[in-house]
């Protein structure tokens, strides 16, 4: 009976995906958290901004037509995965982008890689993409942990901040994004004198902010994301933790902001590859995509990553005329110079990292501040070259000696 329920569920498998490529449909499947601490930051705006890319693009790529799909993964290893199998299994989903929560993304690389299709992460975090956790099939897009880790420590040791304490999302995005910091603060003659860590979603912060207040360090950084970070650094207020230690929040965004407030969040630095009042072209997406956002948003810089990303993948499947096979469109994306209007120009490296320029803001003062959405003001440009880890220091086996 076991033998037979098994014959029949490979069966209808084999059907649904012969279904999906006698169709033929391009799906791009959009994965991230739409209802819980990212859903702000990446959520149905990430899907729009895929949407509005394959409607730039003219709907089709290949010769054949394109869809965007979409789905939840609650922030669980083992949803998002779920998900990952059913789309490439039985659905006919050929990309899957996105990928907040840098445990999920890990899952599905692996996922992706054995389907022989392709992954673009935007969302996640970890550097271990381009790293020992390499894939043929994968491209690192929007920003990693080295590149805000190494430099926003480079950046708060110019101004003399010597010793710091970590508030840190206890999962691999958290733990690898302590770690990029502390290791370019050490290399800089800084110290880092403990951490506290906590579950995603977590509601009170004050044990920890205890703990890092008693630690008597310049700085307390905090390595979290999305809500979790918009609400620690709200409880680090109350606590009055600013009064005598610096705040450092490594990836901090302007929903954050805008959840903190301007009076709140004056000041503090951040480091992003994308700001929706850069530049004419900037400046208009964010415009097309906040007259459809639900709420009204301009786009961040991992939705505006979904867009580029979707753009150069599309052109990648026109060269090599179809999106079936995964290692060959990711390795016509990387002999393709990438060029849009929110990154500009810019590669994407062997080991799948897409370089860009990455921008050091500071958040500017109320009295500074023009309207709803204008909240930075630019400090620095890191160019392209120097915004991510060397190529040779990753350990990417995909990299030639």
């Amino acid at each position: 009976m076991l033998h037979r329920f098994v014959l029949a569920a490979a069966v209808l498998s084999s059907i649904g995906a012969a279904h999906a490529e006698r169709d033929g449909t391009i799906r791009i499947g959009v994965l991230n958290d739409m209802s819980g601490v990212y859903a702000d930051d990446q959520g149905p705006g990430s899907v729009l901004a895929a949407q509005m890319a394959v409607e730039d693009h003219g709907g089709k790529a290949g010769g054949r037509r394109v869809e965007v799909v979409s789905a939840d993964h609650q922030n669980k290893t083992d949803i998002g995965a779920q998900i990952a199998r059913r789309w490439l299994e039985n659905e006919g989903v050929d990309a899957i982008l996105d990928l907040p929560n840098s445990g999920i993304a890990l899952a599905v690389n692996e996922i992706v890689r054995n389907a022989n299709k392709v992954m673009i992460a935007s969302g996640a975090g970890t550097a271990q993409l381009t790293g020992e956790k390499c894939s043929p099939n994968t491209v690192h897009w929007t920003y990693d942990t080295w590149a805000y880790g190494h430099g926003l420590a480079k950046a708060v040791a110019q101004q003399g901040t010597k010793t710091f304490f970590f508030i840190t999302a206890d999962y691999a995005f958290g733990h690898d994004l302590e770690k990029q910091f502390t290791d370019e603060t050490v290399k800089l003659g800084g110290k880092v004198l403990g951490s506290a860590r906590h579950p995603i979603g977590v509601s009170d912060f004050s044990s920890l902010l205890v703990q890092a207040q008693s630690s008597r360090a310049d700085a307390v950084a905090f390595a979290n994301a999305g809500g979790d970070t918009s609400n620690s650094l709200k409880q680090a207020k109350e606590f009055g933790l600013g009064q005598q230690q610096r705040l450092i929040a490594l990836i901090m965004g302007q929903n954050n902001v805008r959840a903190l407030g301007l009076a709140a969040s004056q000041g503090i630095l951040l480091m992003v590859p994308f700001y929706w009042d850069t530049n004419d072209g900037t400046r208009a997406f964010a415009r097309r995509f906040q007259q459809r956002h639900a709420k009204g948003n301009m786009p961040n810089d991992m939705q505006a990553g979904v867009y580029s990303a979707v753009l150069h993948y599309l052109k990648a499947v026109d060269k090599v005329g179809e999106a079936g096979d995964g290692k060959a469109v990711v390795a016509a994306m990387k002999a393709i110079p990438t060029d849009d209007p929110l990154f500009g120009h810019g590669s994407i490296r062997q080991d799948g990292r897409k370089l860009h320029p990455m921008y050091l803001f500071q958040v500017k003062s109320p009295a500074e501040s023009t309207g709803p959405w204008d909240l930075y003001r630019l400090v620095a440009t890191v160019p392209a070259d120097q915004a991510f880890r060397p190529l040779g220091e990753g350990g990417c086996p995909l990299v030639s000696n």
